[in-house]
Parts: structure tokens; sequence; C-alpha cells
């Protein structure tokens, strides 16, 4: 299992609505996490909209996120949230997440 760190950032005028729609994920889309080996994936945010993601995937993220780009019901989900991300009109977040380096972990 791999472990993942990546940052997104939210429209800070829209973190209220952003923070609703992941209160109420979808179940397809769950269920599309779940089968593509997501496991343990949080997220958390700054008040300015910064997020930090992380995620354990059992290859690598590249893989994972291949996995879920095949997923029809992740199409429409990026469709719905491409415009609360400070990235480009019609862009996706999952095509933007960028990758951290672990520098240290424990158990």
């Amino acid at each position: 299992m791999k472990r993942i760190g990546f940052q997104m950032k939210v429209k800070k005028h829209l973190i209220e609505k952003y923070e609703e729609y992941h209160r109420n994920v979808w179940p397809e889309m769950l269920d599309a996490l779940k089968k593509n080996g997501w496991k343990n994936y949080s997220l958390f945010m700054r008040e300015d909209g910064l997020i930090f993601g992380y995620v354990e995937v059992p290859d690598t993220f590249r893989k994972a996120l291949d996995g879920m780009a095949g997923e029809s019901v992740n199409e429409k989900w990026q469709d719905l949230m491409s415009p609360y991300f400070e990235i480009a009109e019609g862009d996706h977040a999952d095509k933007n997440m960028l990758e951290l380096k672990q520098v240290f972990h424990t158990d």
C-alpha cells in the first residue's frame, strides 16, 4: 500500500457549497473509489480553501487516478466539482492534484 498526499485549492467563496457536497458524496462515487483501491481517503481544508488530501493506494497514484478516469460516475462528479477549484475553466480537479513527496512517516 502506498501513502499519497496531494493538494488542490477550492475557490474561497465556494467553500461552504463544496463542503456540503462532500457531506453527501454519491454512493456510486464511493463505490468507484473503493473498486479502484482508494483506501483511507481523507480531505483536509484550510480556511482559504487549500486542500490537503491523503489516500492509500495499492500501486501508484497515477494508476489510481487512471482507474477512476474509467468510471462514468467520476466524469460526472468531476464535471460537477470543476467550477469549485482554482484550475483552468473546463478542466477537472483530478487532473490537477499535485502529489506531494513524503519526507517522514512513523507508525
